[in-house]
């Protein structure tokens, strides 16, 4: 398999034939014979790879050596010790070694409904998911792999132009031009088309990120390593254009394609974004245009509290004056924006936590991100419910448990039925169906950052 940048060789103990849909190998094992094939990138002046049983159990030996080795830095403790850990697998092994980069999930056009066209490429490097995985990792002692990120996002920061918004997305090398194509010869998953490559999502404006940059730095200067003053000056520059243009319409943490608006998650993560810059500048004392930012940071705050809240709902909505509701307000609470006891954001969990029929957004303990019928977002069809927001839902309900334990015991048996919807390696696509069955793309960064963040503050929360 050869192409302009790279050859690759593939290699067997058996002979393999070829034809025109590929390499086919027909074997009849005996009793404690193997059978092997090294599927490997094409080295100068290597024409064969010596395999024999002695080198494939040594190559199998390392590799359980280096997994029981990196897993051994985990500093989760808690119930869900098996369940936490192979997430944290998952999220190492959808990292980039080279660069550092972390990809949404390693697959393209999974469908979201099966026959529809939710079909997505996520072989790329979301900052939202990547600086959402950072945060999980840290919380469990992976320093290294959020220090890499650190590497890869503070070159993407740097080659990004002075008056232009931050790109939302990356390839796993900083490509930042990823156009969507249809790939019509392929029929796709159970019919399910088009089949896409590229994201066409890459050059929308989602002003969300620079909220979940700027918490994930903070964290990383806080329990990692403190950033350098160069990344700084940089950053600043982020922060600047965030603070000058919070109040333009956007496409939202979900990429919606039916136009621009007024996100409340979108207000809610600008305000991140210039408090946590704030509160990085006066820990390191670091240099600042301090008193803009809050002028505007407090700006942010009062008018998501008037025109996102809705006193007809009791709610915060998905939009400015809308009636339509978000999981994604979940995190004004793990963002420490309202307080979890506070009266609003507890009407708030109580209008979520129904159901679809009932005006909610729960289905068997399972969430939507958003009712469709509320909030169209530009693309035909049903989708599942949204497993992030499930876990968002367990931790927003076990931080209310200080207000009323009903809420903790509430967020415990959630938490416990959202793991019975695993598959049997305890791995997760982005959404869930009504019967059970996974769907979107497989298996889901998103997902995983979100079961170790709920499984880590829900065991505090019952230790308490």
């Amino acid at each position: 398999m050869e192409s302009e940048e790279l050859t690759m060789l593939l290699y067997a103990n058996k002979p393999l034939s070829f034809n025109e849909k590929g390499v086919d190998c027909s074997v009849n094992l005996k009793d404690g014979e193997l059978f092997y094939l090294v599927f490997s990138d094409h080295q100068e002046n290597r024409k064969s790879i010596n395999i024999n049983e002695a080198t494939e159990a040594d190559a199998f030996q390392s590799t359980i050596n280096f997994w029981r080795k990196w897993l051994s830095q985990s500093t989760y403790k808690g119930r869900w010790r098996e369940m936490v850990h192979r997430s944290a697998l998952t999220l190492k092994l959808l990292t980039y070694e080279p660069t550092g980069a972390i990809v949404a999930a390693l697959t393209t056009s999974l469908p979201e409904h099966i026959g529809g066209e939710r079909n997505w490429d996520y072989r790329f490097t979301w900052i939202r998911d990547a600086a959402f995985t950072v945060y999980a990792f840290m919380r469990i002692g992976f320093t290294q792999e959020a220090m890499r990120f650190m590497e890869f996002i503070e070159a993407r920061v740097k080659s990004n132009e002075d008056d232009q918004p931050l790109q939302i997305m990356y390839g796993i090398h900083g490509e930042t031009k990823l156009t969507e194509q249809h790939l019509d010869h392929l029929s796709g998953y159970k019919n399910s088309k088009p089949v896409r490559i590229g994201n066409g999502a890459y050059n929308q404006l989602q002003l969300d990120i620079y909220g979940e940059l700027m918490d994930a730095v903070y964290l990383y200067n806080k329990y990692g390593t403190p950033i350098s003053y160069d990344f700084w000056k940089e950053l600043c520059k982020v922060i600047e254009w965030n603070a000058t243009n919070w109040q333009q319409k956007d496409a939202g943490i979900w990429e919606v394609r039916g136009g621009y608006q007024h996100f409340v998650y979108s207000k809610l993560m600008s305000w991140v974004a210039l408090d946590r810059a704030v509160r990085l500048a006066d820990k390191r004392s670091l240099p600042s245009d301090k008193a803009r930012w809050l002028k505007i940071r407090d700006e942010i705050y009062t008018e998501i509290m008037e025109k996102g809240w809705s006193e007809e709902l009791q709610s915060f909505t998905q939009t400015y004056e809308g009636d339509g509701l978000d999981a994604a307000v979940l995190l004004m609470t793990m963002t420490f924006f309202m307080s979890p006891t506070d009266p609003r954001m507890l009407k708030t969990l109580d209008a979520m936590n129904r159901s679809p029929q009932a005006g909610g957004l729960v289905s068997n303990d399972l969430v939507y991100r958003y009712d469709l019928s509320k909030s169209p977002d530009g693309l035909d069809g049903e989708e599942g419910t949204f497993n992030i927001c499930t876990f968002w839902m367990v931790e927003a309900l076990a931080r209310a448990g200080k207000a009323d334990p009903k809420y903790l015991e509430e967020a415990r048996l959630m938490f416990e039925h959202m793991l019975s919807f695993s598959n049997h390696l305890g791995l997760y696509a982005e959404e869930t169906g009504l019967c059970g069955e996974a769907l979107g793309n497989f298996p889901q960064a998103f997902t995983h950052l979100a079961l170790i963040s709920a499984a880590f503050n829900l065991d505090r929360a019952l230790d308490e």
